[in-house]
Parts: structure tokens; C-alpha cells; sequence
């Protein structure tokens, strides 16, 4: 079997990472080849969650694993949080489409979700831990949101200046 066509992932502060998904509606071929192709992007990059929003597609389709082994692959359709426990706890995050950049991001910590898979069957999950944190920030995603948004302006426009740097530093 081949390995998948590995995805470009959007990098902060591309304007298109504040573009709000759409629900998935067709749970065809293409789908499931796009789930394979975003394993394979999250995989390589060595990340734990992965929205469709990072790789420039519009649709409400998350992909994680969180798994030390990297073998317990998690697909989520069209997520929602059905509960999300009012105690929270600031953890340290990163983001395939910022790297290299963490900071402390407050999130629940535990919620239960109700999605669906590839095939469109409905799942509910509970979720603590780092599978919980890495859900909402994937859903952040889908909303249009990057976690460093979270951040202090102060803060937020250090990253993007240091970012754009990066960037341009590669193509020279």
C-alpha cells in the first residue's frame, strides 16, 4: 500500500486559518482519502490533532492521535462539545501551523463530544486530559481559531513578527 500524498499545512498568520468550516456532508471516497492524506500530514509533522481548516480545506473533519505508539487514530466529523467540565487547567500548547511557538492556553478539563466518523456513524466520546485539550483546540480550528489568539496582543504580534521572519529567512 502507498503512503498518501502528504497535505501543505497552513502557517500562522495565513488568513485562511480564520476561515469557519463547513459541516461535512458527503462521506464518499474522497472523504476517506482525505482523512488518509491528513494522518499522513499529522504523522510526519509529528502532531497529535490535525483540523481540515490547517491543511486549506473548509470542512468540519478533525484527525488526532494521541497515542505514545501512534496507532489509536481518531477521526472526527462535524464535532460537538456536548459538555465541557467548568474546571479548567492552563497548559502548555503547540500547533502544527505555528511552530515551534507554545504557551499556556486555559482549557477544560475534560468533555464529552458527539461526531461522527468516515463511514458517518455517530460516536459519542469522553474525553480527559490531553485527548480532551487536544480536541478543543482542533475544534478552535474549525471555528477559525488558532490558540494563539488566546494570547496577550502583545504576545500574539511577537509570534506573527518572528513567524514572518522565519518564513521569509527559508526563501532566501
Amino acid at each position: 500500500m502507498s503512503t498518501p500524498e502528504l497535505l501543505p499545512i497552513l502557517r500562522y498568520p495565513d488568513p485562511r486559518l480564520n476561515t469557519v468550516a463547513q459541516p461535512v456532508v458527503a462521506f464518499d471516497d474522497r472523504l476517506r482519502e482525505l482523512v488518509d492524506r491528513m494522518f499522513a500530514t499529522m504523522y510526519d509533522a509529528h502532531g497529535i490533532g490535525l483540523a481540515a481548516t490547517q491543511v486549506d480545506v473548509h470542512q468540519r473533519l478533525i484527525v488526532i492521535d494521541v497515542s505514545e505508539t501512534r496507532d489509536q487514530p481518531l477521526v472526527l466529523i462535524n464535532p460537538v462539545i456536548d459538555w465541557a467540565s467548568p474546571e479548567t487547567r492552563k497548559g502548555e500548547e503547540g500547533c502544527l501551523s505555528v511552530p515551534g511557538i507554545y504557551d499556556g492556553v486555559e482549557r477544560s478539563l475534560a468533555v464529552k463530544i458527539t461526531a461522527l466518523d468516515e463511514q458517518g456513524q455517530s460516536r459519542t466520546i469522553e474525553a480527559e486530559d490531553m485527548l480532551a485539550v487536544c480536541i478543543q483546540h482542533e475544534m478552535d480550528h474549525l471555528m477559525g481559531k488558532v490558540f494563539v489568539e488566546y494570547l496577550s496582543p502583545l504576545k500574539r504580534n511577537r509570534i506573527k513578527t518572528k513567524l514572518l521572519k522565519a518564513e521569509r529567512d527559508a526563501r532566501d
